[in-house]
């Protein structure tokens, strides 16, 4: 037996035993699993979350025959941390990653050895798993220990560097830990090898619809994890600080004849074709008598962006909510959420229960009949998909931060009061009664007393410290 052989088999049976659950179970006793991310896209910018311009057919359509979440939370305002409370189960106090350092810290944007992963927990339960899309987590040198095949996917193609992932037309892609040339050709913009394609040929994201669409019909033998994490509809940043342009598209679909500038018709194109690869996926999962075995999840990583000079106010991304990326307010962080099973979901339902990111973790393992490790800030939202609402446990609190521009707090309290706190960690709180307030304008802390001081105590002790995200606290201005 080789070294390797060895190893394999050590790390499946700790695998087992720690995640508990079997590998031999039927495939059919486990259902696969899809989570599907748009990045940057925001709360109102579909039609079944009350969008008016700009056409989302199959999302909308999804909607109707699954569930559509109404208060569905991000992991964090922005990329990296997002994607670390999805992939970690923890919430934004106590994930690895808490903020989007990129090159200038490629460590602290990068998982380590020790972390675990939803996607290494169902890997070691006999999920096969991949990773299509934008990563984010870890790149090659000495962020590699958060590349994405050591934290539990079989299987990778796409974006390891954020900044790289700016440019929809990009030069190259990882297969793996091997880059993938392709016959676009960039302008250089900026630092970190960012830049623009003046004439793009392969869009990305057209590529990792094809590639998603191959994993699901190779892997039908056995259940599998496939996080598909598109990049539309960011803005390539690069270009438009050069050509104030950054929404870039193949084409503008059904726009092409509107009166708007070319920034809204690439935005409202982004976002139809981003709904088209999510209608090519469920019809693929029917045509392959998948669909009753597979539950799909659609979401965003966080609230809009206004990176492309479009027009916010012709589009309204954020819909009755109040802020956009890079905001604590709902805006920033409430994301659309749908779930589709068919047979296993009913149709049409719609659900206030308060979730976010972390609970995937605790929601696959239940799925995958393994247990849930310890410490987690994750709760199974699956009886609320199968519509069994009087045993779903809620959240006392949610919890979030930010380290651009000063540090900032805020946590959901019992799904309904909003606490935000800025300028240093003795700052009173602002209190919002979501239940009346989504759009958080009335500052309810003097009517309530009681509910600030509880959700201060709680801010004052959530997060743990991180050597390389401790917060710089700010005064207001």
């Amino acid at each position: 037996m080789t070294r390797r052989m060895f190893c394999l088999i050590m790390l499946a049976m700790v695998g087992l035993s720690l995640f508990g659950g079997s590998a031999s179970m039927r495939a059919a006793d486990r259902p696969n699993l899809i989570w599907i991310m748009a990045d940057d896209l925001g709360y109102g910018e579909l039609g079944c979350y009350g969008q008016q311009v700009i056409r989302t057919p199959r999302l909308d359509r999804m909607a109707r025959e699954g569930l559509r979440f109404t208060q569905f939370y991000a992991g964090a305002t922005v990329c990296a941390p997002s994607r670390s409370v999805l992939m970690t189960g923890q919430h934004h106090g106590q994930t690895r990653v808490r903020g989007n350092a990129g090159r200038a810290n490629p460590i602290a944007q990068a998982l380590r050895p020790d972390d675990v992963t939803v996607a290494k927990a169902l890997q070691q339960a006999g999920y096969a798993t991949a990773l299509i899309g934008k990563w984010g987590l870890g790149d090659v040198g000495p962020a590699g220990t958060g590349l994405p095949r050591k934290q539990g996917f079989d299987y990778f193609f796409g974006f390891l560097n954020q900044h790289r992932a700016h440019n929809h037309f990009t030069e190259y892609l990882w297969r793996n830990e091997e880059q993938v040339p392709l016959p676009n050709k960039l302008v250089p913009v900026g630092e970190f090898g960012g830049g623009y394609c003046e004439d793009g040929i392969l869009f990305a994201d057209d590529l990792f619809a094809d590639q998603a669409l191959s994993f699901v019909s190779n892997h039908q033998d056995r259940p599998f994890f496939l996080y598909w994490s598109m990049i539309t509809p960011h803005a390539n940043n690069e270009r438009n600080r050069a050509l104030k342009d950054g929404a870039h598209v193949p084409d503008y679909g059904p726009y092409a004849r509107e009166d708007w500038p070319p920034q809204d018709k690439g935005q409202a194109a982004m976002i139809t074709r981003l709904d088209s690869y999510v209608g090519r996926m469920l019809d693929h999962l029917e045509l392959l008598g998948l669909a009753e075995n597979t539950l799909v999840i659609f979401t965003s990583d966080n609230g809009p962006h206004n990176e492309s000079s479009h027009n916010l106010d012709r589009f309204q991304p954020s819909g009755p909510l109040t802020g956009i990326k890079r905001s604590l307010t709902d805006g920033g962080i409430r994301v659309p959420g749908i779930a589709w099973w068919p047979g296993r979901i009913q149709p049409g339902t719609q659900s206030n229960h308060a979730a976010y990111f972390g609970d995937w973790f605790a929601t696959a393992a239940e799925l995958a009949g393994i247990e849930t490790p310890a410490g987690l800030d994750s709760l199974s939202f699956v009886p609320t998909l199968l519509g069994k609402t009087d045993q779903q446990p809620a959240h006392e609190f949610l919890y979030w931060e930010f380290h651009e521009g000063g540090f900032k707090q805020a946590a959901l309290y019992q799904g309904r009061w909003k606490g935000h706190r800025a300028g240093g960690p003795d700052e009173p709180i602002q209190l919002y009664d979501l239940s009346v307030d989504i759009a958080e304008k009335n500052d309810v802390a003097a009517q309530h007393p009681e509910i600030a001081a509880t959700i201060s105590d709680y801010l004052k002790s959530a997060r743990t410290p991180s050597p390389d995200w401790e917060p710089v606290w700010r005064k207001a201005r």
